[in-house]
Formats: C-alpha cells, sequence, structure tokens
C-alpha cells in the first residue's frame, strides 16, 4: 500500500493547480487560504481527539509544527496563489515550483548529511527537462515581474519547509503535526490581511466546490501523505517525485479543461517519468 502513497500524492496534489484559478476568480488569495486552514485545522483538530491523541505538546515541538506550517501553507501556497492571481500562468508557476527538488538536493546534503547519489541527480536533470519540455515551450504569455518574485519565494519556502521538517526530531502524531501547520498558515495570513489586503470572498458554487475540494483531497489528503513521505524517506527523493506535477497538471488540464496536449508534452512526460524513478528507486 504504501508504495502507491507517492502515485496518489501526484494525482492529488496536481490536480490543485486546476482547481486554485477557479477559487482566485472569487477570492483575494490570502482571504481564500486563511479560510482553507482554519477549516483544517479545525478537521485535524477534530479527528486528533477521536482518535484520542494528545493535542497539548511541549513548546519546541509545537513552534517547529507551526513554524513549518507558517512556510508551507503560508509562504509557499500564499506566493503561489498571489503569483496566479496577478496574472502568472498557472502552468508557469508550477514548472518554477518544479525547481524545488534541485534546491532540496543541492541543500540536503550539507543541512542533513544525506548524500546525493550521481543516479539522484542524473534523474533529477531528466525530471526537469521532462518538465521543462511539458510547459516551458509554451510560454508565451507575459509574465507579470511581481508574479515571478511570489513564485521564487514560494519556491524558497516550499524547499526550506521540507529540509525543515526533515530535519525535525519530535514525533508527534501525524494529526496533530498537521493541525499546527495548518494552524500556522491560518496565523500567516491573517497577518497578511490585516497588514496588506482588502479581505474578499463570494461563496459561490464554483468557489464551494473548488476550496472542498482543496481542503478534502489536497490539504487532508496529499499533504498528510507528502509528511509522512518526507518522515520516511530522505529529502532528497521524496521531492523528486514533484518533477511529475507539472506534466500530470497539464495531462489534467487536456483532459478537464479541454486544453492542448502535442507530442512534445507526451514525450516530456516519459522523459520526466523516468527521471523520477531513477531519481527515487533504492
Amino acid at each position: 500500500m504504501i508504495k502507491v502513497f507517492p502515485f496518489i500524492f501526484i494525482l492529488l496534489w496536481s490536480s490543485a493547480f486546476i482547481t486554485t484559478k477557479p477559487i482566485i476568480d472569487n477570492s483575494d488569495p490570502f482571504s481564500a487560504l486563511a479560510f482553507r486552514f482554519a477549516l483544517v485545522a479545525l478537521g485535524f483538530f477534530l479527528f486528533s481527539i477521536y482518535s484520542k491523541k494528545k493535542i497539548i505538546v511541549d513548546r519546541k515541538n509545537f513552534f517547529e509544527s507551526f513554524f513549518s506550517g507558517v512556510l508551507f501553507h503560508g509562504v509557499y501556497l500564499g506566493g503561489v496563489f498571489f503569483s496566479i492571481s496577478k496574472g502568472m500562468p498557472t502552468g508557469i508557476a508550477a514548472l518554477i515550483v518544479t525547481l524545488q527538488p534541485i534546491l532540496t538536493n543541492a541543500l540536503s546534503g550539507p543541512i542533513l548529511n544525506e548524500k546525493v547519489s550521481l543516479k539522484q541527480w542524473i534523474g533529477v536533470l531528466l525530471g526537469f527537462s521532462g518538465a521543462v519540455m511539458v510547459l516551458g515551450f509554451d510560454i508565451g504569455d507575459k509574465i507579470p515581474t511581481i508574479g515571478l518574485v511570489a513564485t521564487i519565494v514560494a519556491l524558497i519556502a516550499i524547499t526550506t519547509s521540507t529540509i525543515w521538517q526533515k530535519k525535525l526530531s519530535n514525533n508527534l502524531p501525524l494529526s496533530v503535526s498537521n493541525m499546527n501547520q495548518a494552524l500556522g498558515g491560518f496565523v500567516f495570513h491573517i497577518v497578511i490581511i490585516i497588514l496588506f489586503a482588502e479581505p474578499y470572498i463570494d461563496f459561490s458554487t464554483t468557489f464551494l466546490i473548488a476550496m472542498s475540494h482543496q481542503i478534502f483531497l489536497v490539504s487532508f489528503g496529499a499533504f498528510t501523505i507528502l509528511m509522512f513521505l518526507i518522515k520516511r524517506n530522505s529529502a532528497s527523493k521524496t521531492v523528486s517525485i514533484f518533477f511529475l506535477i507539472p506534466p500530470t497538471s497539464a495531462l489534467m488540464a487536456w483532459l478537464f479543461l479541454n486544453e492542448n496536449l502535442s507530442n512534445l508534452d507526451l514525450l516530456g512526460f516519459l522523459i520526466a517519468t523516468i527521471g523520477v524513478y531513477i531519481a527515487t528507486r533504492d
């Protein structure tokens, strides 16, 4: 069962890029994310109570998980949502964030003392090349500078969060850790709203469907799987599967949004898949 977790994660995480645009079309990005992570934190709280997990933890473990949530749910997702709201093409945002495995591989050695083999680097390069083939040649729209900056900040945040999460030594139950991380994301977005944003949400049917998808399938499903994989595997191996997200998102857009998918895209998908296989196999 555990072996299928990466594939489930890829499908669920990739689908998030399909529902991000409907959400920000009906709200400002930070209000949407504050709303999302308030419900996610509540959901993990109720599950922790139901499963009789210890909610009150020591200060060190709480702040470690909380800060991880600020980076991942706050800075990373906030950067992605904000960039798309400013006109950044969704596919290009996904492609830039796909640089994460390269940064993680480069940093996991000196920070985590993980040995990154030549085989893993070859897999990383193949994975990125495949992702570029799927999305990189489709760059035709003008990319807004503020959107580009926000996406790069998001890239740095998700890389830092992944390494930070792997470096944590606490043994909190996954539901309790996820609750604290969701709380960190919620607090971050509330602060941004207070200081910089004008809160706005149109609770339309489209917004509710897209938000329900991101809460239940992405935050409860995909993120829990990701935290499990990071804890179980090396950081460098875990993040290599992210190279399959842009191609999978493009495939989903072709299936559900009638977007074009060329032979070059299919070739890129194949190359990215081979790269991930090489980088992650033992």
